[in-house]
């Protein structure tokens, strides 16, 4: 009997994944086999230290990168093996994306960019779709900025601009790479709320990449990479304990 995703409850997932970039003596695995899911309404923090391939998995994830070996899944559709064509349309429908550079488009305003989904995809938003944006723009407290460009907002504003984007066609899976890296903490730390509010008030299943102890503690479940394995999947974490894991890591003491 085949298992689906959705009999597992997972929005993505991967199994038996290897990655390796290079070739012969030069080449360099990035991933050795590792087989895991995100979970449905869940929020995941994805740490580990630089190297240990949490961008690399994520990127797989995402169908950002191809594996080397093994089968990831978005959903119920496994993107292993999926054309150019196929995989933009199936991560422009399914699949939103924060980023630490926040990759919002200049010449737009902030609700340009909010729509620029829709755009992409070559339709208007439904009635349903146009009152899911304006709750999160109200949520997000972005009314005011509506009409300005990127540069004329605060870096906490063009992140929420982001997260306002990633999340207005709800998608299966948002992917947050570092999402607070480039903001103070005070606007890091309201950004963090609002990507976990998001999970536990609307059911949105977040996986984010950081290397911050106190963003990961904002998560339902900490999974902790090493060389290219999973080494350890923890429930919801203090910022405390997360770094005394992550050291005890570092000095080869075993989790």
């Amino acid at each position: 009997m085949q298992i689906s995703s959705t009999d597992l409850g997972l929005a993505a997932r991967v199994q038996h994944l290897t990655k390796t970039f290079g070739d012969g003596e030069s080449a360099v695995r990035a991933l050795g086999g590792v087989s895991v899911g995100i979970r449905r309404g869940q929020f995941t923090a994805i740490m580990g230290p630089s190297g240990s391939g949490k961008s690399t998995l994520m990127h797989v994830m995402a169908g950002l990168d191809a594996p080397t070996s093994g089968r990831a899944w978005i959903g119920d559709t496994e993107i292993t093996g999926l054309g150019d064509l196929e995989l933009t349309i199936l991560r422009r429908r399914r699949v939103g994306f924060v980023f630490q550079a926040f990759n919002l488009v200049p010449t737009l305003d902030a609700i340009g960019n909010i729509l620029l989904p829709f755009d992409l995809d070559g339709r208007r938003p439904t009635a349903l779709e146009r009152a899911r944006v304006d709750g999160l723009i109200d949520t997000l407290g972005l009314a005011p900025r509506l009409h300005h460009r990127p540069h004329e907002l605060s870096g906490g504003q063009q992140q929420r601009v982001a997260i306002a984007r990633a999340l207005a066609t709800a998608p299966d899976l948002v992917f947050a790479d570092e999402p607070t890296g480039n903001l103070d903490s005070r606007s890091g730390r309201e950004v963090l709320q609002l990507l976990a509010a998001a999970s536990r008030t609307h059911g949105q299943s977040i996986a984010m990449v950081t290397h911050d102890p106190v963003a990961a503690s904002y998560a339902d479940r900490v999974l902790f990479l090493g060389d290219g394995r999973i080494v350890a999947d923890k429930p919801p974490q203090t910022a405390e304990q997360i770094s005394a894991h992550m050291l005890a890591a570092d000095a080869g003491v075993p989790a």
